[in-house]
C-alpha cells in the first residue's frame, strides 16, 4: 500500500507541476509550459553567476537554397533593435547595465542565444532574452550593416584551405540537399536578403513550441520555472514547423567518388567521408560511434601506431557528428607528398582490420567508457557551458538521450562496434577529398586515376 500511494503521490506531482522527473539529474530538471516551451533549470550555485539562454530548432536543416546561411544571419540580427530597445547601441547599453556578457551560435540543427549575468540581474536578464526572441524588428539600416559582417566569417573561412577541402567534399557527400548541412551560408543570399525574409523565418521557427529557455547557475528551480511562467507565458504557441515544412532525407552516396583540392598547402590532407547514424533513428549506434572514435585516437591505439608512429602519417582522425538528420563519419589522415600512396593504402587496411576481434582490447573498450564519462562529468563543472551543451542535445536528440547518456555508453560491446562499422562504413560508398598544392596535383591525380581504374576492374569481377 505504501508504494501504491507513493506512485499515485508521483502522478499527482507531475500533472500538478509539469516538471519531468526523468530530467532530474545532474542538478538538471525541467518543465513544459503550456505554450510548448520547454523551461529547463540547471542548479549550480558555486558562484553568483546565471546564464539565460534560448535555444531554438532551427539551423541549416531547415533551409532550402533560397535560405542558404539565413539561420546564421538571423542570429546576427538577434542581438539588434526590438520592440523595446530601439537600436543596437542601445541594446548593447542595457547589456553593460546589466553587466552581462553574451553570444550565439549557428550549427546545423540548432541555433542558441545566451547572455550570464550577476544572480541578481536574474530577472532582468530573462526579461531581455525574451524582448528578444519575440519582438525583433529586423530594420533596414541594421540588416544593411550586418550583412558584410557575416560576409567577413565567409571570407576568413575562404583564406583557409582546409574550409575548400571540407566545402569540395560536403557538396558531394550531401550532393540533393547541400544547403541543409552548409552553415555559413551562400553569399548571395545573404547579400540581398530583405527583412522580409527574417521575419518568414522567426514566424516559422521562432515560437515557444520549438524553442527552450535554460537558467543555469546560481538558480533554484523554483526560481527559474516562476520566472518562466511570469515572463514567457505570454509568448503565443505557433504552428508546428516540421509538419508543415518537412525535412527532406538525405539520399545516400551513390557512388565512391575522389575529389581534388588545389590549394597552397606543404602536406597532403585526406578526407574520407560517409554517411552515419541519424540519432532518432539508430541511438544504439551513436553510443558506439563515440567509444570507437575514442579508441582510435588514443596513441596506444593500432590506428595511430600503424598510420602516424609508422611515419606514414603526420597524423590521424576518425570520427562522429551526432545529428538527427545523418550524422557525417569522417576521417583525416594528413601525409607527405611522397608518402601519399603508401598511407592512402594503409588507411583502407586499416579500415579493413577495425572489425577484426583483436584491433582494441577490452581494457582499451572500458577504458574509453570510463573516461569519456569523466569528461561528460567534468563538462558540467562550468554553468554556462554545460547550458550549451545541454541545449544542443535538446535540439538535435531529445533531453532525454542525453540525461541517459551515460547509461547507454555503459552498454557499448564489441558487437555493437562491429554493427556500426558495417552499417555505416565497410564497403559503403564515400566521398575522398585531397587537399594538395598545384605543383603536387598532377602526381596526386595520376596516383587517383589509376586506383579508380583498378577499383572499377574490381567490381566488374
Amino acid at each position: 500500500m505504501i508504494k501504491t500511494y507513493k506512485f499515485f503521490f508521483i502522478i499527482a506531482l507531475v500533472l500538478l507541476t509539469g516538471v519531468n522527473l526523468k530530467a532530474q539529474k545532474y542538478g538538471i530538471e525541467s518543465k513544459t509550459l503550456e505554450n510548448g516551451l520547454d523551461v529547463i533549470v540547471i542548479t549550480n550555485p558555486a558562484v553568483p553567476l546565471v546564464t539565460v539562454e534560448i535555444d531554438v530548432k532551427n539551423g541549416a536543416y531547415t533551409e532550402s537554397p533560397e535560405y542558404d546561411g539565413l539561420s546564421h544571419l538571423y542570429e546576427h540580427m538577434f542581438f539588434k533593435a526590438n520592440s523595446i530597445i530601439p537600436n543596437q547601441e542601445a541594446y548593447m547599453e542595457r547589456l553593460r547595465e546589466l553587466g552581462a556578457t553574451f553570444n550565439g551560435t549557428t550549427s546545423e540543427e540548432r541555433v542558441n542565444y545566451f547572455i550570464t549575468a550577476p544572480k541578481d540581474s536574474l530577472e532582468e536578464s530573462v526579461q531581455f532574452i525574451y524582448d528578444a526572441i519575440t519582438s525583433p524588428l529586423f530594420l533596414e539600416e541594421e540588416l544593411v550593416k550586418e550583412r558584410p559582417v557575416v560576409i567577413g566569417e565567409y571570407d576568413r573561412n575562404e583564406a583557409n584551405p582546409f574550409f575548400h577541402l571540407n566545402k569540395a567534399v560536403t557538396q558531394k557527400v550531401w550532393w540533393k540537399y547541400y544547403s541543409r548541412k552548409n552553415v555559413i551560408g551562400d553569399r548571395d543570399v545573404i547579400l540581398s536578403t530583405p527583412p522580409e525574409k527574417m521575419r518568414i523565418i522567426q514566424h516559422r521557427f521562432y515560437i515557444p513550441n520549438n524553442s527552450a529557455l535554460i537558467l543555469a547557475g546560481d538558480v533554484t528551480p523554483d526560481e527559474g520555472f516562476a520566472l518562466a511562467e511570469k515572463i514567457f507565458s505570454k509568448w503565443e504557441r505557433g504552428e508546428d514547423p516540421f509538419k508543415k515544412y518537412k525535412i527532406p532525407e538525405h539520399p545516400p552516396i551513390p557512388e565512391i567518388e575522389v575529389v581534388v583540392v588545389k590549394q597552397p598547402v606543404n602536406a597532403i590532407t585526406l578526407e574520407y567521408m560517409w554517411h552515419g547514424p541519424s540519432v532518432g533513428k539508430d541511438p544504439k549506434s551513436t553510443y558506439a560511434a563515440d567509444v570507437l572514435s575514442f579508441i582510435l585516437g588514443q596513441q596506444t591505439s593500432k590506428f595511430h601506431k600503424n598510420l602516424v608512429e609508422s611515419g606514414l602519417s603526420f597524423g590521424v582522425n576518425f570520427g562522429y557528428y551526432t545529428l538527427n538528420h545523418v550524422g557525417p563519419i569522417t576521417l583525416f589522415a594528413q601525409t607527405s607528398p611522397d608518402k601519399f600512396d603508401a598511407c592512402q593504402k594503409a588507411v583502407f587496411e586499416e579500415l579493413e582490420r577495425m572489425i577484426d576481434p583483436d584491433y582494441f582490447t577490452d581494457e582499451q573498450l572500458e577504458n574509453a567508457k570510463t573516461i569519456l564519462a569523466i569528461n561528460e562529468q567534468y563538462a558540467r563543472e562550468k554553468a554556462s557551458q554545460f547550458a550549451h551543451t545541454v541545449g544542443f542535445w535538446w535540439a538535435v536528440a531529445g533531453l532525454d538521450y542525453y540525461m541517459n547518456y551515460l547509461d547507454n555508453l555503459k552498454k557499448v560491446s564489441r558487437e555493437d562496434i562491429k554493427n556500426y562499422l558495417e552499417t555505416y562504413v565497410m564497403d559503403k560508398p564515400y566521398v575522398l577529398g585531397v587537399l594538395v598544392s598545384p605543383e603536387e596535383a598532377e602526381k596526386v591525380e595520376l596516383i587517383l586515376n589509376i586506383k579508380e581504374g583498378e577499383l572499377k576492374d574490381e567490381t566488374s569481377n
